[in-house]
């Protein structure tokens, strides 16, 4: 059919998703898997759900199964601006929020929303590869902005937003990065802030995550310390609550939030009603709170765990981010020691990561791979990092 279809020219440029690929090969069931982002599957509160969805279909049933507001359920709408207000120290009216379909939907939206094709995004080095692959679709130049330990670096960014024109926005994972698992310092915070507000960039500010701490205490978000209206934050349901229902929202300046609504209208009319509703009806009649502690609990014990088996198994020279919440670590291979073969020698001895060059939009690197350490239990984190260690000494 391709040749009598004759595609848009976006499409030479989506890679069907480099890590959905990988995912197929690390799927056999015998694969220990450190590749994908998937939560704990056994912390879903599958009863809870059970027994909120049936007694809202019987209490709003005509109502939840009719077509509802583009901006999503007020009640719901309020629950997160409250939620938002506790965990990040954001005050967000409810009128400035968005429901859409997982934080993904979002990122697609902001492309939509910001891109001519040739514009620039600026994004982390590395970033999150499923917002590059979103912005992808409408052709922009990518400019990767420097990263240390703490953070993206201001004096860079500076630099960049300086010489170089058709900066759009700015895309940033400031807690917990996908895929390295590092928090920006609250000075590396202020820092940026004053930045785009000296140049007037556009933030996204992705924050998948940051409830998600296992010690330390959660900084105020990029969104609490904006005076201009320039940050849009986006949040999810899916790695505290459960990331099948789909539900994420953007919050914003109401005059940014009025022309993403414009942009779901014409998408999807609004998110699923029956989704937002069991979310809200578990919020009103279960704590999420607790939930998200036990969710933390398991997640903290196998980060413990990874890092543990890894400072005694990997041979010296390979180094690795310690994430201090999150689902993901970062490791660097030893000179000469190439990713691409780790990985295939991994999938020989059943373990699997994801490389690491799949993260830069232009710069590729041979020396990296993600670890996600929220999804295997015990057992299987211990064997896992055995045998990569093994991966890692045969390919040195």
């Amino acid at each position: 059919g391709e040749e009598l279809m004759k595609f848009a020219k976006r499409m030479e440029r989506m890679q069907s998703s480099e890590i959905r690929e990988l995912l197929k090969l690390t799927a056999q069931p015998d694969i220990i898997s450190f590749a994908g982002g998937l939560p704990a599957p056994e912390l879903f509160p599958v009863e809870e759900i059970a027994k909120v969805s049936h007694d809202l279909v019987e209490k709003e049933g005509q109502q939840l199964l009719q077509y509802a507001t583009t901006e999503g359920r007020p009640t719901l709408r309020a629950k997160i601006a409250k939620r938002m207000k506790e965990k990040y120290h954001t005050e967000v009216d409810p009128d400035e929020i968005l429901i859409t379909t997982g934080s993904q939907q979002c990122l697609d939206f902001a492309g939509k929303l910001f891109l001519d094709p040739g514009d620039v995004v600026l994004c982390e080095s590395p970033s999150y590869l499923g917002a590059l692959n979103a912005f992808n679709a409408y052709e922009p130049t990518f400019v990767e902005v420097p990263t240390d330990d703490i953070g993206l670096i201001p004096e860079e960014l500076d630099k960049i937003l300086s010489t170089t024109d058709r900066c759009k926005f700015i895309y940033v994972i400031p807690d917990f990065q996908n895929p390295t698992g590092r928090t920006w310092s609250m000075e590396r915070r202020q820092k940026f802030m004053e930045v785009v507000n000296k140049h007037n960039l556009p933030v996204l500010e992705d924050n998948p995550y940051g409830e998600l701490r296992y010690e330390g205490e959660i900084l105020p978000s990029l969104k609490s310390m904006d005076t201009k209206g320039l940050v849009m934050f986006l949040g999810t349901f899916s790695k505290i609550f459960c990331p099948g229902l789909r539900l994420g929202w953007v919050a914003a300046a109401k005059d940014v939030i009025s022309e993403y609504v414009k942009i779901k209208q014409s998408a999807d009319l609004h998110t699923s009603n029956f989704d937002q509703g069991v979310a809200d009806a578990y919020m009103e009649n279960y704590d999420l709170d607790k939930h998200v502690e036990e969710i933390k609990a398991l997640y903290k014990e196998r980060r413990d765990l990874i890092l543990k088996t890894m400072e005694e198994e990997f041979p010296a020279g390979t180094e690795w981010t310690h994430p201090e919440g999150g689902l993901f670590l970062w490791l660097t291979f030893p000179e000469g020691c190439s990713a691409a073969k780790v990985f295939h020698k991994c999938i020989e001895m059943k373990v699997a990561g994801v490389t690491g060059d799949a993260f830069y939009p232009n710069g590729k690197t041979d020396r990296n791979m993600r670890i996600n350490f929220s999804n295997m239990p015990a057992e299987k984190i211990v064997e896992g990092v055995k045998r990569m260690a093994k991966a890692i000494k045969e390919c040195m």
